[in-house]
């Protein structure tokens, strides 16, 4: 089978002329890679989040506005100021000016959506453009053609047999040809053409979807850290980038909180075998992690992950003690709000539940819904505690580690642990802690297990 590459660049890779001409590079030192799949500038989509939000006035509005002209304006004028590329950009800020200001008569996530899809509109619009100024050809291509959702604005879920369908019918002829194909990463479409959003972070998602869609024999993403790290090199100055690692086990490091790669990337890459590079588009020549099926290694501990902003919820009731049903009726309750459930833990008369408690895909805060509570406060008590981060240790057949447990809460002596959870996956053990402990316990867990 010939190769193909799906090359993803995210916001800090394009945010800049000298970062997307070095994206640029990357894209075409690999004649394997076809099809180039690209994120808002940086900064961008934080911006168009905010003009979605319905709280900014006229003055503000026209602030914001003035921030996105100057971000891709500066980029436009190393081009030599194209009247096209202006042209585009002026037109697509004009849209996000008027829905600005329908966004202040009432704001919702399908307005948001079409708001903060410019981003990706513009971005990648500039980007093809470079790449025919540097004589390389490319075509601009509105990913929404091809990627097809349900209308769960703000983290739509995809179709992915459709999306195949459109993609060999709209983008195999093009990626067959002589020129590279430029598309957006994080947007899509529902089947009445309502502007969708695959949720923060999509951009990965989007270039894995794309990438099992075609047949691809390869998905790079490439960001601003060359590879994935033991543990986030901000908070730990000693952590390693990692040469290999298995789909469960960067399933994991995403889902409890490394940034590298977005939870859901993993999904499409898995069902088809694609194996996944995660390099710098700064630094390319420093390597990187390739994410495979198999890996020659296998390590006790691989990595650790800080997830922040979560919640803790107990349920108690007496009513628990021999009784069957419970549980259900608990869970039966957070389907019905459609709140996913992170870590349980159980006694004979209470449950621990954590949740995230961010902000949603869209921005949105993501806070525990009173009627909820209340719901649930019908049937048992109910104590809520905030402020708080998950720490997870990712390793291997950790449940045949003698000693493992003493050994992780050994390196967490001097903090308070709100919740141990463990047995459900080899791959992790996880330990709720008070937010202001955690960082300092991430330090400790990675110098303890990862650094000797």
């Amino acid at each position: 089978m010939k190769e193909l590459d799906i090359a993803k660049f995210g916001g800090t890779s394009v945010g800049t002329y000298e970062a997307m001409e070095s994206s640029y590079k990357v894209a075409v030192s690999n004649p394997a890679t076809r099809v180039v799949v690209a994120s808002a500038c940086s900064g961008v989509t934080n911006i168009l989040v905010e003009l979605a939000s319905g709280a900014c006035n006229a003055q503000k509005i026209d602030e914001n506005l003035g921030k996105l002209s100057d971000i891709h304006s500066q980029i436009i004028e190393k081009l030599g100021s194209p009247k096209e590329l202006s042209d585009f950009v002026q037109s697509h800020l004009k849209e996000i000016r008027n829905l600005a200001f329908e966004a202040n008569m009432g704001r919702s996530d399908e307005l948001t959506d079409r708001i903060v899809s410019n981003g990706e509109l513009m971005s990648t619009y500039i980007f093809a453009w470079m790449f025919n100024h540097f004589g390389t050809k490319a075509v601009w291509f509105d990913v929404r053609r091809v990627m097809r959702t349900d209308s769960q604005f703000g983290c739509a879920a995809p179709m992915p047999e459709v999306v195949r369908s459109l993609c060999q019918e709209q983008l195999t002829p093009l990626v067959s040809g002589d020129a590279i194909v430029v598309t957006q990463g994080f947007i899509a479409q529902n089947s009445v053409g309502q502007t969708t959003t695959l949720g923060r972070g999509g951009s990965d998602f989007s270039a894995a979807l794309l990438g099992e869609a075609l047949d691809a024999t390869s998905i790079s993403i490439w960001t601003d850290v060359p590879g994935v790290y033991t543990t986030d090199p901000r908070l730990v100055p000693h952590a390693k980038c990692i040469p290999e690692l298995t789909y469960n086990e960067a399933a994991e490091m995403a889902t409890f909180g490394a940034k590298i790669l977005h939870p859901s990337t993993l999904v499409p890459a898995v069902r088809r075998g694609i194996p996944v590079y995660v390099g710098s588009s700064r630094e390319p020549d420093k390597g990187g992690t390739w994410v495979r099926l198999k890996t020659e290694s296998h390590p006790a501990f691989r990595a650790v992950a800080l997830r922040k902003n979560q919640s803790l919820i107990v349920l108690s009731s007496p009513k628990m003690v021999g009784a069957s049903g419970f549980l259900a009726k608990v869970f039966e309750v957070f389907a019905r709000y459609k709140r996913s459930v992170d870590l349980v833990t159980t006694s004979e008369v209470s449950i621990a539940i954590t949740l995230d408690a961010g902000t949603n895909t869209s921005g949105v805060s993501h806070a525990i819904p009173d009627d909820m509570l209340e719901e649930l406060r019908g049937f048992c008590h109910v104590k809520v505690e905030s402020g708080l981060s998950l720490v997870a240790i990712i390793g291997n057949k950790m449940a045949d580690i003698p000693g493992l447990t003493s050994d992780a809460l050994s390196a967490i002596s001097d903090f308070p642990v709100k919740m141990i959870c463990y047995g459900a996956s080899s791959h992790n053990l996880c330990f709720l802690l008070n937010a202001d402990d955690a960082p300092e316990a991430l330090v400790k867990i990675h110098k303890h297990l990862l650094e000797k």
